[in-house]
Order: C-alpha cells, then sequence, then structure tokens
C-alpha cells in the first residue's frame, strides 16, 4: 500500500479518500458476513483479506495527514489497549461469571470512556433498519424492568407462536414484509421509525427527555 499511495505507484489508488473508500468498506463488509452465513470457509478468508485491505488502506491515508497523522500500527495498539481495559475480568481484579455480565459491563465502560448518557447513545442511525432495531433493543435490555413492553408486543407472540427454527422465524418476517407490501408499506422505513420510538421511550425512562 506504501507502494501504491507513493510517486510511481497507482493512479487510482493514490487518489482515493477516506470518504472515497466507504462504499468498498461496506461492500467487503457485507460480503464477509455473506461468505459467513453460507460457511463458505475459503470464501471467509478471501473476504476477510479483503475487508483488511480496507483497514490498511484507510491507514496509509491517514498516515499521509499533515496535522494528526496516525499508522496501522496506532490502530493495531488502540485495540489491543482496548481489550485489555474492557476485559477486567480476564486482566485485572473484576469479575464475570456469565456472556451477559461480560456485554453489560463492557457496555458501561464504554459509555463512561465516551460520556455518553443513554445506552442507544453511539448505536450508528444508518444501519440497516434490522440491525439497528437489534442493536437498540440489546443496548436496553438492561432497563428492561423500566420499560414498558413494547406496543404489539402480545401480537407478536400470537403472531410468532413457537418458532421451532431460524427458518421459520425468517419466513414469518418474510411475510410481515409482504404483507406490508400489500398495503403499501415499506418495512424498512416503518420499522425505523418504531425504533425511534422506542428510543425515545428508553431516553425518558432514563431521565433524559
Amino acid at each position: 500500500m506504501d507502494r501504491l499511495r507513493s510517486p510511481g505507484g497507482c493512479p487510482w489508488d493514490a487518489r482515493q479518500t477516506h470518504a472515497s473508500l466507504v462504499e468498498y468498506l461496506v461492500e467487503e463488509a457485507y460480503e464477509t458476513v455473506e461468505a459467513i452465513e453460507e460457511s463458505d470457509r475459503d470464501g471467509m478468508r478471501e473476504e476477510l483479506g479483503d475487508l483488511l485491505l480496507q483497514i490498511v488502506f484507510h491507514s496509509r491515508i491517514a498516515a499521509e495527514d499533515p496535522v494528526d497523522p496516525w499508522t496501522i500500527d496506532d490502530v493495531a495498539d488502540g485495540i489491543v489497549e482496548k481489550l485489555i481495559a474492557r476485559h477486567p475480568h480476564v486482566f485485572g481484579e473484576a469479575t464475570a461469571e456469565t456472556a451477559e455480565q461480560v456485554e453489560a459491563n463492557w457496555h458501561a465502560m464504554k459509555a463512561r470512556e465516551k460520556g455518553r448518557d443513554s445506552v442507544t447513545d453511539g448505536i450508528p442511525a444508518a444501519l440497516p433498519a434490522l440491525v439497528h432495531a437489534g442493536k437498540v433493543l440489546s443496548r436496553s435490555a438492561v432497563l428492561a424492568e423500566r420499560l414498558p413492553e413494547l406496543p404489539a408486543q402480545a401480537e407478536a407472540r400470537t403472531a410468532i407462536g413457537t418458532p421451532t427454527s431460524e427458518e421459520e422465524f425468517g419466513d414469518l418476517l418474510l411475510a410481515l414484509v409482504s404483507a406490508g407490501r400489500e398495503h403499501g408499506l415499506d418495512a424498512e422505513s416503518a420499522l425505523r421509525r418504531a425504533t425511534r420510538r422506542r428510543i425515545s421511550v428508553i431516553r425518558t425512562s432514563e431521565g433524559l427527555s
């Protein structure tokens, strides 16, 4: 990458910026997910390499910044420091007996580090609606006793019954999307709006709005 970005290297690589590479970063991430979901180990290896290329690429661009340069080594050092700090039950004196406790501790420490007030702060709004909703629900699980039930929770439990597999659950979700389309409703937009309403409820329960 140093050679590609240096004089005499590749004109295309040399003109890229952090912003121009965003679409490739997203694309490679989704292709990696697809390889994982298809249990394609050869594909995973290839796609992880493509994803790593994006990290190397962005780090090389950052190293050229005249005001605040940093390198791939700084990126690696940062994640090592973060892993140590976020795992006090391994590298320190704290205890965490379950994966749920570890996750709760992780989010709590992250909130303190970044000065966040709500458990929903820091969740990228640009995430796909379903991923965004899942993140909001996961983060707010620690407030379960303080939050009202989701408006359509009872109907959802009735509709879903007791799914015996992920495939059955997926078919139900697809059928809901189809039913919405029959009434001119867009599932992505509808879920985004519902998630925003839930975030408002969560922030209210936290005394933030």
